[in-house]
């Protein structure tokens, strides 16, 4: 498979500005780059160095979601990569890399998009890894999959309510979520009602929330 063009491919740059790829679907059920999921399943995929890329890059877009530069050279040091220019830098291979996979997309010269979440493995993906990985991504999507949708939304929501109350932010809180392997929609929805419940601005202002005990969680 041919390298894609990314904006490093013809041009010397010091620097990147990043953006997010925002992505209505993917979004909604992808992984965060800093989850188990991309740790146990996408990392055979993308190599460490471009996971640990996307980490950085999820990082910066949670504290400037309008985008941030990215300087190549103090990158490439604090992930412990070689950068001297030129597309053969293991930096420039990174970037490559995520592009090459879709967790990035070339927005012109100088600009990288690049996804705040990663999409769940494909079928081919999955072929790609050992049998004990494909082992554990089918526990792990059984595991997702099983229970009652109900009881799943309120032991979500109990759990998302406890971070927000100790002080956990959104994202944080999804990702923790997501963590203890509950799909992102229901996490998302969970965080988003314990947010509005935390402070005051659900249905249910002025008094605490109230849910049914939950025997799962005792």
């Amino acid at each position: 498979m041919p390298t894609p063009s990314t904006p490093l491919a013809d041009h010397d740059v010091d620097q990147l500005y990043i953006r997010s790829w925002d992505d209505p679907i993917v979004d909604r059920i992808g992984h965060d780059p800093r989850s188990g999921y991309v740790e146990q399943f996408w990392l055979g995929i993308l190599g460490p160095s471009t996971i640990w890329l996307l980490r950085h890059c999820r990082h910066e877009l949670d504290r400037s979601p309008n985008g941030f530069v990215l300087d190549l050279g103090d990158t490439a040091g604090a992930l412990g990569l070689g950068h001297k220019g030129g597309r053969n830098s293991p930096l420039v291979r990174s970037i490559a890399r995520a592009a090459r996979f879709d967790a990035a997309r070339p927005a012109g010269l100088g600009e990288l998009e690049v996804r705040r979440r990663l999409p769940p493995l494909n079928r081919g993906q999955l072929a790609r890894l050992p049998p004990l990985l494909q082992r554990r991504h089918q526990a792990f999507v059984d595991g997702a999959e099983s229970g009652d949708a109900a009881t799943l939304e309120r032991r979500a929501r109990r759990l998302a309510l406890g971070l927000v109350q100790c002080g956990d932010g959104v994202d944080a809180a999804e990702l923790q979520l997501g963590q203890w392997r509950f799909h992102p929609s229901v996490a998302a929805a969970a965080v988003r009602w314990a947010w509005d419940q935390h402070h005051g601005i659900g249905p249910e202002t002025g008094r605490s929330p109230v849910l049914e005990p939950d025997s799962a969680l005792s």
